[in-house]
């Protein structure tokens, strides 16, 4: 399971004394532990699966490119490094992302199978996506591209 590779990951990095690695790890696994909770609260009693982890870990790794363009913007060099820093530890965690190349490509793919012509096939399209290239794309590049080659 991907949260024990995430603990195993933390102890070699405590053995390490590698801090920055230990506390994003610190973050990351505290922020499974609350969807799990919440999980529980919800009935599912074996917690949130890997894939929910994956989309948790492209959440994270998402604000913090957030950040880090917010920290360009105002010069703050110190505060930008550490946020890529961030990003390096949680994506080595995640599957290889596709290029901006592979997703236009996967995009016409499932265009051609499912015959999709306008707008309102965004639906349909939008889930053949996520079910096949689940955790390794940006979904909303994935569906500007769609939009692009629809509309």
């Amino acid at each position: 399971m991907l949260r024990d590779e995430i603990k195993l990951k933390l102890n070699e990095c405590l053995k390490n004394k590698d801090k920055k690695s230990v506390s994003t790890l610190r973050l990351v696994l505290a922020a499974v532990k609350d969807r799990d909770i919440a999980a529980r609260s919800n009935g599912n009693n074996s917690g949130i699966s890997d894939d929910e982890v994956k989309l948790l870990l492209q959440t994270m790794i998402k604000q913090r490119k957030e950040s880090a363009d917010i920290y360009e913007k105002a010069g703050r060099l110190e505060l930008l490094e550490s946020e890529k820093k961030e990003i390096d530890i949680i994506s080595c965690f995640l599957p290889k992302q596709m290029s901006n190349i592979e997703i236009s490509e996967a995009v016409e793919k499932i265009i051609k199978e499912t015959n999709a012509s306008s707008i309102k096939d965004m639906g349909n399209l939008m889930n053949i996506l996520k079910n096949e290239y689940a955790g390794r794309c940006d979904f909303s590049l994935v569906a500007k591209i769609a939009r692009e080659k629809l509309g």
